[in-house]
């Protein structure tokens, strides 16, 4: 009963950290009106198609096992009645060490089976999870501004780990079970066939239970993976040095504690539902077999007693009827797993199906040269959460009926090759967002935004990645070495150009002043690092990858005036030949530009050189003008 209480407990409570932020009544009825797609079974046997000689191997080996498990009760027999009741202690020896013998086949087998068992799964969750990541990879920026990064993580880790157990020990308990109950019944029917009709009354009962828990089973297991992919969320926002500092700065220990304490003790409401379920199951199906064997002690031992059965028949009948139950039970639980492994994969090809808005068309072109820049009356809208993610991943997908108001409007401008177009305006004109529309990190609503002359839409997005080079505002630095983060832009980089780099971005100096040098680990997120170090060392990845196409959104803002200055003179070098675009709310950086686009409200209102817009006396020479009396 311990294991197969273990497996029941595991079935259900896929594991993974989670907790419920919605009321429990409104996530059952959620989960109430879930059905499994017709599709489902047949996506799972393609996903195990390259396991199919393992699983084989497997088979062959499960059912080798049930038949060593077997055959040593058919010995019982001969054992009493034709060694111990008639005094042959050869055949008593001989039998023994027989059965000792299918005992250690069975061991064998047993790990034999464990190891095709594991390369099975471990090789289906390797497939599935860099699937996941692939699928989730190729989804545009717009899905991760929308999706809970906790629930995404939960999917590729835990409900991979649950849908690993259909082929693992799901798999294997149907097998085993179905064959050792056939050759139990087999068996009995030869011993004795009264005795096995006595003992398959109970069968229909057996099933009674399973069919009882199954689908409440199912509701649970989805419930629970929820809830807790929701606890999974508030640890990843919580838990990262940018969400802990602001935790620190304006949460409330106590309000944080309760938040948690109420998400958690959600799970742990879950898992009593659930281990009482389970347990008034087992209860049941334990209560049904000791009916079962005492019923059958209670006819086998009359028909011995009046010589209608021998006493090794009725020891052997005892010793297979034990057996018959156990695979009985874990039939009669086998629904309850296969509908639990079923909810891991259905949530798992949810994150498979999802649909790139995106993609490389099939005629798709390298970017062609000169490197120029042109927005052709460009309209641009922030797509909502259900059109970029599954309402499962993203709370506000679903309750957004309509699309917000207009971020650009018929935005036209062109950049030559060579030249530095500055973007000026209040926050929330539009400015990022341009540059995003360069790199295709969204697609245009209206309009058209071409890179050497031809459509982002019609190049392939590897050959734009290799022309646009990106500094944002707060420059991502992955958890790893100066080395690695470098390296990240131009894999194949000698390390004198590692160096070059640094000097060019003015942080040679100070890495060479690291007892490590280059192998210094940055922390997570860079913060190891001052602001300025950071942004620098983002802007030598920059320098390193030496694009045609460089956009700098705010490259210099959290940069001193000592370093503001070496590091802009060294933009200023990078823009030379180059195409750039420049998003500044300093002023004083962008006045070298060839033109300056003033932004208001996702529209461009003032264009020309800085010159040619201070004697104009509008919006931008206001603005200069605030911003030198200010620092005057």
């Amino acid at each position: 009963v311990y294991p197969l209480r273990m497996r029941l407990l595991d079935g259900l409570g896929v594991s993974r950290a989670g907790g419920a932020m919605l009321s429990p009544i409104a996530r059952d009825r959620s989960v109430l009106q879930h059905h499994f797609s017709r599709g489902t079974a047949r996506r799972i046997l393609l996903q195990a198609r390259p396991f199919t000689i393992w699983l084989i191997v497997f088979a062959v080996t499960v059912l080798l096992g049930s038949a060593t498990t077997v055959l040593p009760m058919l010995l019982f027999q001969r054992i009493i009645d034709d060694g111990v009741l008639t005094g042959n202690t050869d055949l008593v020896v001989q039998l023994a060490l027989l059965v000792a013998g299918l005992a250690l086949a069975g061991a064998l087998l047993t790990l034999l089976e464990r190891w095709c068992s594991a390369r099975i799964g471990e090789g289906l969750t390797q497939r599935l999870r860099c699937q996941l990541f692939d699928r989730v990879s190729t989804m545009p920026l717009a899905f991760f501004t929308r999706s809970n990064t906790g629930r995404v993580i939960s999917r590729i880790s835990g409900d991979v780990a649950g849908a690993q157990q259909a082929f693992t020990s799901t798999f294997s308990q149907a097998l085993s079970s179905t064959t050792t109950l056939l050759l139990v019944l087999g068996s009995m029917l030869v011993l004795s066939w009264q005795l096995t009709l006595a003992a398959l009354v109970l069968l229909p009962v057996f099933m009674v239970p399973a069919k009882l828990v199954a689908r409440r089973a199912a509701r649970l297991a989805r419930l629970r993976m929820d809830h807790q992919a929701e606890l999974t969320d508030t640890m990843t926002e919580r838990f990262t040095v940018s969400g802990a500092m602001l935790v620190k700065l304006f949460g409330d220990p106590r309000r944080e504690s309760r938040m948690f304490e109420e998400q958690a003790g959600q799970v742990a409401r879950d898992g009593v539902r659930m281990a009482m379920m389970v347990r008034v199951f087992l209860s049941t199906l334990t209560l049904l077999g000791a009916l079962g064997t005492a019923l059958f002690y209670g006819l086998g031992g009359s028909a011995v007693i009046e010589g209608r059965l021998s006493l090794g028949t009725l020891t052997a009948m005892v010793a297979l009827l034990a057996r018959l139950y156990g695979p009985l039970t874990q039939l009669s639980n086998l629904r309850i797993d296969l509908m639990t492994a079923m909810v891991s994969f259905e949530r798992v090809f949810e994150v498979l199906d999802l649909k790139p808005s995106i993609y490389d068309a099939h005629d798709s072109i390298d970017v062609p040269g000169p490197p120029s820049v042109e927005f052709d009356k460009v309209w641009f809208t922030y797509p909502t959460a259900s059109e970029v993610s599954l309402a499962s991943l993203s709370p506000e997908a679903g309750r957004e009926k309509k699309r917000g108001e207009k971020v650009l409007s018929e935005i036209s401008f062109y950049v030559e090759p060579g030249q530095t177009v500055a973007l000026v305006g209040p926050s929330g004109a539009g400015k990022t967002t341009i540059t995003h529309l360069v790199a295709r990190l969204y697609e245009v609503e209206y309009g058209a935004v071409r890179v050497g002359g031809a459509d982002v839409r019609g190049l392939r997005q590897a050959s734009l990645r290799e022309t646009v080079g990106y500094v944002t505002q707060d420059a991502h630095l992955f958890h790893d070495t100066i080395r690695a983060n470098l390296e990240y832009a131009r894999p194949e980089a000698k390390e004198e150009q590692l160096w070059e780099a640094l000097e060019g971005a003015q942080l040679a100096d100070f890495v060479r002043g690291l007892p490590e040098g280059l192998d210094t680990m940055v922390g997570e997120r860079g913060y190891r690092l001052s602001g300025g170090e950071r942004q620098r060392l983002a802007i030598a990845r920059l320098l390193l990858k030496s694009p045609p196409v460089i956009i700098l959104d705010e490259a210099t803002a959290h940069l001193d005036a000592t370093s503001e200055h070496l590091v802009q003179q060294a933009l200023d070098v990078a823009r030379q030949g180059r195409t750039a675009i420049v998003v500044a709310h300093r002023l004083s950086t962008v006045r070298s530009a060839d033109l300056i686009l003033v932004l208001d409200k996702g529209r461009i209102i003032e264009r020309g050189t800085h010159d040619e817009l201070l004697a104009a006396d509008g919006a931008y020479a206001k603005l200069y003008q605030r911003q030198f009396d200010t620092s005057g």
